[in-house]
This record gives structure tokens, C-alpha cells and sequence, in this order.
């Protein structure tokens, strides 16, 4: 039996890649490792919790001993690096906590792979990463090519990280591969991202703040997308190779805030346009990049993975989930998941 160690598998993206992987891979063992911070809960995983090939470790990535116990006495044979801080506007306010997770936790778990593979013919080590590594576009596309050019303490240490791992590829040999993905959205997003705020707050009928004039553009990809590409690149993808995974869809932020507002009109049987009333122009974030757009060709040429769900319908699926699941956002904002499990997993 294969056993992938996930790091961040109670996270947004981790849940979803925790679910295919349990799903479509009884024969392999699926261990989640994830701390359960603010954003990360398994609520996101009632579903497959009692899967016979699942197993769920609450641990925090900076421990580097217990990283080492870890995947030595899981007999840990690939690893699928999702744990981060993600939010940039946390990381302006608390860049620290940024260091010590996406840097050094990501240095002990190369560490401790590379003490359990070293002299052995069998390891994968995948390192999940962020398009804002390449910092702010003014034309074009970001390729595998382009230069870093981080902006905030969040897209410097995702790019710190990400030279690390490709440094303990080229120097102790550890099978590695990357990826830079763009924005996601779908199910089980925390409500601090921009589409589920908005969506709750639509719904709520409270302010729909806007960074700026709105210009910003971001290019978008469903999560069960990105999901189905970290399958394909973690089997499929070559050692010390760097893919992009995009979604060809390019949206600025207050295009898609009047799309969301017009989309909830109409589920939720207000008159056109009310739901716009309700945006608020804020003083726009620190250092704020203008534009990202991946350029996703070399995976779909030597991998063969594309977007397969057009952005309006995951937009709508999106919303309908949340409208769908109060009880699922409601809980997870007020922390009240957090005691019940916190009784029942401990760290090691």
C-alpha cells in the first residue's frame, strides 16, 4: 500500500485533494496532517472521516522532530505540501507567522523525507506554491520561466519555500516536483477570501468591500480543478519539474463582485441591482499587485490536465453550496467544531 502523507489536508484546497485522493485511491493511505488553525477544520472531511484507508494526525509542520517521527513511523512515501499561511493581508499585519510556517515548516519536512528516502528508490516530495511568487503583470502570462518578483511577506515566503525545495532537489537529490496555481474558489473556502465573504455578506445584507477602485484582476480556477491537476502532476509530473496550473480566466474584482451580486439577486428573489447597492470602495491593500494570469500550457501538453468547468457555472455551484450550508459556515466562524475535536486529537 502507497502512503501520501497530505500536509494542510483540513485546509480549503487540502480537503478537496484529501477527498479525491481517499476516493479514487482505496489501495493507497491517505494521512492528513494538518495543525487546525483558523481556516483549517474537519468539518470539511465529515464525509470520509471513517474511510477504512484514511488517517488524520493533528500536528504542526515547524515541529521538525515530530515531523521526523512522522513520516518515519508512518513509513511516509510521498508527500503532498499544501500546509500554509495563505491570507495576504494577515501576512502584512503578522508576517512572522508567515517565516515560521511556509519557510520553516516547509524546511522540516523536506528534512525529515529526505533523512526516510535517502538511499532508497521510492519518495515524491510535491510542494504546492501560489502565482503571486511572480509578483504583479502588466501584460502577458506568467510561465514556468518568469522570473519571482514577490510583493507581500505571504508571496516572499511561498517563494523562499519554493527555492528550497527545488534547492534539495538539485543538492541531496530528493525527488521533488512544484506547482503555482492561481486564485481557487468552490466549497469549503473560509468566508475571509473574496468570493465567500461576499457571498455571506450578499446574503446578509452587509457592506461588499471593495479594495480600491476594483480594478484589480485575478485569474480564477475551481478548486475540484486544481485538485484533479495535483493527481495528475503528483503521478504523472517530472522529477524537479515546475507546472502552472490556471484557469484561462481573467476577472477583475469588480466585475466579479457584480456578478456574484446579480447571481444572488436572482436566487434569492431580490430586484436587480439591489445587492450592488450594498459595495463599499476600502483603502486598497499595501503594496496591492494589479494583475495575475497563468499561462497553463506545459501541463496540459505533458500532462494532459485543462480546466474542465467553465467559471459562471463553478461560480453558481460555488453559491449554491454556501446558500446550501449555513450551519457548515456558521460553525466554522464561531470555532465551535474546534472543541469537539481538539478533545479527540491531540498532538503527538
Amino acid at each position: 500500500m502507497k502512503r501520501i502523507l497530505i500536509t494542510g489536508g483540513a485546509g480549503f484546497i487540502g480537503s478537496h485533494v484529501v477527498r479525491l485522493f481517499v476516493n479514487k485511491y482505496p489501495d493507497y493511505k491517505i494521512v492528513n496532517l494538518d495543525k487546525l488553525t483558523y481556516a483549517g477544520n474537519l468539518e470539511n472531511l465529515r464525509d470520509i472521516e471513517n474511510a477504512p484507508n484514511y488517517a488524520f494526525i493533528k500536528a504542526d509542520i515547524c515541529d521538525g522532530g515530530l515531523m521526523d517521527r512522522i513520516i518515519a513511523d508512518e513509513n511516509i512515501e510521498g508527500v503532498i505540501h499544501l500546509a500554509a499561511e495563505s491570507h495576504v493581508d494577515r501576512s502584512i499585519k503578522s508576517p512572522m507567522d508567515f517565516i515560521h510556517t511556509n519557510i520553516i515548516g516547509t524546511v522540516n519536512l523536506l528534512n525529515a523525507a529526505k533523512k526516510q528516502w535517502q538511499g532508497k528508490n521510492h519518495g515524491r516530495f510535491y510542494h504546492i506554491s501560489t502565482d503571486e511568487v511572480y509578483g504583479s503583470l502588466e501584460s502577458g502570462f506568467f510561465t514556468e520561466e518568469t522570473a519571482y518578483d514577490p510583493r507581500s511577506p505571504y508571496s516572499s515566503s511561498k517563494a523562499s519555500s519554493d527555492h528550497l525545495v527545488r534547492a534539495y532537489g538539485h543538492t541531496y537529490k530528493l525527488p521533488v516536483v512544484l506547482t503555482n496555481c492561481s486564485n481557487n474558489y468552490g466549497s469549503y473556502q473560509f468566508p475571509e477570501k473574496l468570493i465567500p465573504l461576499m457571498i455571506h455578506n450578499i446574503q446578509s445584507e452587509k457592506q461588499l468591500p471593495v479594495y480600491g477602485k476594483g480594478e484589480n484582476i485575478r485569474d480564477w480556477l475551481w478548486v475540484e480543478d486544481h485538485a484533479r491537476a495535483i493527481d495528475m502532476v503528483f503521478h504523472k509530473g517530472k522529477e524537479g519539474e515546475t507546472y502552472n496550473i490556471g484557469g484561462n480566466n481573467e476577472w477583475k474584482n469588480l466585475d466579479l463582485v457584480h456578478f456574484l451580486c446579480d447571481l444572488m439577486d436572482k436566487k434569492l428573489g431580490r430586484g436587480k441591482g439591489e445587492s450592488r447597492k450594498l459595495i463599499s470602495f476600502v483603502t486598497d491593500r499595501a503594496g496591492h499587485d494589479m494583475r495575475y494570469a497563468i499561462d497553463a500550457s506545459k501541463i496540459k501538453k505533458e500532462i494532459g490536465w485543462e480546466p474542465s468547468v467553465r467559471f459562471e457555472e463553478g461560480l453558481e455551484n460555488t453559491v449554491d453550496w454556501y446558500l446550501k450550508n449555513d450551519a457548515w459556515l456558521e460553525h466554522v466562524t464561531s470555532g465551535a467544531y474546534k472543541e469537539y475535536y481538539d478533545q479527540q486529537y491531540k498532538n503527538r
